[in-house]
């Protein structure tokens, strides 16, 4: 027999039915891409991000409108035009290439300066060397489970919610045991999508990770 989902559980699942209801009512390239990310669950955002973030192999943060293609095949969203109607959209200069950063930053749902900031603390607090990267162990040491709706419930013990946690940021092939503050950023801006009200958000942030 299930267990009942938890408070942040029926909260994903509502965002992702939501998701799954606007994506065929919008009318905007960006719009419906992002509630498609949306519907996959608080990691969607995140995943996308990891896929293009990986394809920038000379480093140069652009992105031409083939690598942007593959970009979309391998995360595996459908496009109705194909992409080119959301490569142009991206593609203002003309000049045949896409900005991964621009990009991947007007993917994420909006969220409010308060929630910016509350996730800028939390990984300022992990990244002890201020070069906006942190290791999967430095995540392992501080993220804290004791408040997490699914350990109070005993649904889970704090060692499978935290291994379910660091999975997030392994996921599609990227094993390397780092986060960046852009992953980070991605992987709460879904969760931000789940969650209505800010004083909550903050809370469970400040819970999360001890500030």
């Amino acid at each position: 027999m299930s267990r009942p989902l938890t408070a942040n559980s029926r909260n994903e699942a509502e965002m992702m039915s939501k998701a799954k209801r606007q994506q065929t009512m919008a009318q905007d390239p960006l719009e419906k891409l992002r509630c498609q990310l949306l519907a996959r669950g608080a990691t969607g955002i995140l995943g996308f991000g990891k896929v293009f973030r990986r394809m920038d192999d000379d480093g140069n943060r652009s992105l031409s409108f083939e690598e942007f293609s593959k970009g979309i095949d391998e995360s595996g969203v459908k496009t109705e035009d194909g992409c080119r109607a959301l490569f142009d959209a991206f593609d203002k200069d003309g000049s045949g290439s896409v900005c991964i950063n621009e990009f991947l930053k007007a993917i994420r749902p909006p969220m409010s300066e308060g929630r910016k900031r509350v996730i800028a603390e939390a990984f300022k607090k992990l990244d002890r060397t201020g070069d906006a990267i942190v290791t999967l162990e430095d995540l392992n040491g501080v993220y804290n489970v004791k408040h997490n709706p699914r350990y109070l419930s005993g649904e889970d013990t704090e060692e499978q919610i935290l291994k379910k946690f660091l999975a997030n940021f392994e996921a599609n092939g990227s094993i390397d045991g780092m986060v960046t503050y852009d992953e980070f950023l991605d992987y709460y801006a879904g969760v931000s999508s789940s969650i209505d009200h800010d004083a909550y958000f903050d809370l469970m942030m400040r819970q999360a990770w001890k500030i």
